[in-house]
């Protein structure tokens, strides 16, 4: 079963330059889920959606990364090692460049 969780929305001061740094940016998480199908009717029986948000947020007020490549991973892992997901696959999106809608960077782990 795929579960997605897109379009997370967080404020991060993430960046190569020292300006984007320091001023912040918005950035977008979309996450994508392999797990078994749920046996039963309950939350517990599938992966808390909440739980996603919660993980990417946590990331993004960890401290600052300059590449998007790294703060990508670093939410693909922590989904990874929190959730358990038969395979996981992070976009994360910097919109407002100047010559580009958005920049993204994808990561996938087993």
């Amino acid at each position: 079963m795929i579960v997605e969780v897109h379009g997370v929305e967080v404020f991060g001061h993430h960046g190569v330059g020292e300006q984007e740094r320091r001023q912040g940016q918005t950035f977008l998480v979309d996450v994508t889920l392999e797990i078994p199908e749920p046996r039963v009717d309950v939350l517990t029986g599938t992966i808390d959606y909440r739980r996603v948000r919660d993980i990417i947020r946590a990331v993004n007020d960890s401290g600052s990364f300059q590449l998007l490549e790294t703060f990508t991973c670093a939410i693909a892992d922590s989904v990874h090692e929190e959730l358990l997901p038969e395979h996981v696959r992070v976009r994360v999106r910097k919109p407002g460049i100047a010559w580009a809608e958005w920049t993204a960077a994808i990561v996938e782990r087993p």
